[in-house]
């Protein structure tokens, strides 16, 4: 799989902008890729090291507007821990 297909979208949440002043930032990746598929996306992607990669499942939701019933989708999500001093630029300069 190429980096980009693994590497989706970044995570936009207050939780995820607090955690990147630290090096930790958050990312939405493809439901079959793994740790090691995730840290060579983000090494090639953004130019950094990548010290630590945590993956999450976010599970589905059942939802329900009136009689009507559905479920919102599952997905996968990274958090990646980068090497002091290495930033990725597009999560600069966003305000929380």
């Amino acid at each position: 799989m190429h980096a980009s297909q693994v590497i989706l979208a970044p995570v936009m949440s207050e939780k995820s902008y607090a955690a990147s002043t630290n090096g930790t930032y958050t990312f939405k990746v493809h439901p079959d890729s793994h740790k090691t598929q995730i840290r060579q996306a983000v090494e090639e992607l953004f130019d950094v090291k990548v010290e630590r990669v945590n993956v999450i499942k976010v599970q589905a939701k059942p939802k329900r507007r009136g009689a009507f019933r559905g479920t919102r989708p599952g997905w996968k999500k990274a958090v990646v821990q980068l090497r002091a001093g290495d930033t990725i630029e597009i999560f600069q300069g966003a305000q929380i």
